[in-house]
């Protein structure tokens, strides 16, 4: 059993037991268990359930492990014969979950 669920405007496919890292949820903080209720779509084998947008009852439950910061992009900027160069590096903020259950229609 697998879900596609939306999490701060980004789709994932999520099956339990999964550890994903998702955008920072800065109102979480590590052991917490929350609720994701935009479930787009629920497969089970061969029955498959596509919302409209949205799956009624359809909810992910999942536990946060730990909040992470993804490796450095650098970002170089120069323009030529101007003595002009800049340097910088971002580290991008995630979450890291793992998907507890997928419930659909208040039942597992």
């Amino acid at each position: 059993m697998y879900a596609i669920v939306e999490i701060k405007g980004k789709q994932f496919k999520v099956h339990e037991d999964d550890k994903l890292y998702i955008p920072h949820l800065s109102d979480a903080e590590a052991d917490d268990t929350i609720t994701f209720d935009r479930v787009l779509l629920v497969a089970n084998d061969d029955d498959v359930h596509v919302g409209t947008p949205t799956v009624d009852g359809a909810s992910i439950s999942a536990t946060v492990l730990d909040h992470v910061k993804a490796d450095k992009v650098l970002v170089f900027k120069k323009k030529r014969r101007k003595r002009y160069k800049v340097k910088r590096g971002h580290r991008q903020q995630y979450t890291q979950i793992q998907v507890d259950s997928l419930s659909t229609n208040g039942s597992d």
